[in-house]
C-alpha cells in the first residue's frame, strides 16, 4: 500500500483517500469490520475490508454497496437493518432530507354509496442508502419494511426503477 490512488492518478496519503466518507464529527466505520489489523498479517492485500450482505427476497445487492466506501448504519446492504414485512412501491416525490426521501403511493378507494372509486394517496418517508446514486424525482422505487429508523421512517429503498 504505497498510497497511490488510481482514480485520481496522484499520490495521496491514505487518510485523504479514506476521508471522503468522514464528514461527521465521530469517526465513521462499520462495526463488524476491524480496521487496525497489523500490516505483517495482511500481507500484500490492498483490498479494503467491507461488510456487505444479501437482503434476500430476490433483491440484488448494488455494485456501489460492494465497491463503495460509504458508511451507513441504516443501509439494508451494509448496515444493521433487516428487511421483513411489507414490500411496497411508489414514486419519488421529494429529496430534501439527508439520506431520506418521500415517496407517494397512489391507490383507488371504493365508495359503496356511489358504486365508484376515488383516487387517494399516501406519502411515505423512506431511507435512501448512498449506494443508490442517481435517484431523481419521478423515479419508481421498491421499498421494504424494516424496524423504525426514526420517528417517521420505517421503510428502506431496495430497488430503483427509472
Amino acid at each position: 500500500s504505497s498510497g497511490i490512488n488510481a482514480e485520481y492518478g496522484a499520490l495521496l496519503p491514505r487518510s485523504s483517500i479514506m476521508a471522503d466518507h468522514q464528514t461527521e464529527r465521530a469517526f465513521q466505520k462499520q462495526p463488524t469490520v476491524f480496521l487496525n489489523k497489523k500490516a505483517v498479517l495482511q500481507g500484500k492485500s490492498k483490498k479494503t475490508l467491507r461488510y456487505v450482505r444479501n437482503v434476500g427476497l430476490g433483491f440484488k445487492t448494488p455494485r456501489e454497496a460492494i465497491d463503495g466506501t460509504y458508511i451507513d448504519k441504516k443501509c439494508p446492504f451494509t448496515g444493521n437493518v433487516s428487511i421483513r414485512g411489507r414490500i411496497l412501491s411508489g414514486r419519488v416525490l421529494k429529496m430534501k432530507m439527508m439520506r431520506t426521501i418521500v415517496i407517494r403511493r397512489e391507490y383507488l378507494h371504493y365508495v359503496k354509496k356511489y358504486c365508484r372509486f376515488e383516487k387517494k394517496h399516501k406519502n411515505l418517508s423512506v431511507h435512501l442508502s448512498p449506494c443508490f446514486r442517481d435517484v431523481a424525482i419521478g423515479d419508481i422505487v421498491t421499498v421494504g419494511e424494516c424496524r423504525p429508523l426514526s420517528k417517521t421512517v420505517k421503510y428502506n429503498v431496495l430497488k430503483v426503477t427509472k
